[in-house]
């Protein structure tokens, strides 16, 4: 993690041409533990942008996806 973190935090420190602290110094690492806990997660990463400005709605941002990963897989409801 300290390698990712490490990398990172260089660049993107260099792209906005300042220098100091991008990442906190712990790590976390959850388990998830059920099929709803998972979709919240989902729905919490493709909400982001969104709850960021940087983009109205999840077709408005481009990096975003839903997709099933099992033929019966709910897909999240995205609230935009």
């Amino acid at each position: 993690m300290n390698g990712i973190k490490g990398a990172s935090s260089h660049t993107v420190n260099k792209l906005l041409k300042r220098r100091g602290t991008l990442w906190l110094d712990e790590s976390f690492d959850r388990l998830m533990r059920s099929s709803d806990e998972f979709g919240d997660k989902i729905l919490y990463i493709i909400e982001n942008p969104i709850a960021a400005g940087l983009a109205k709605g999840p077709h408005d941002y481009p990096w975003c996806w839903v997709e099933s990963t099992q033929p019966r897989a709910a897909v999240p409801r995205v609230l935009a």
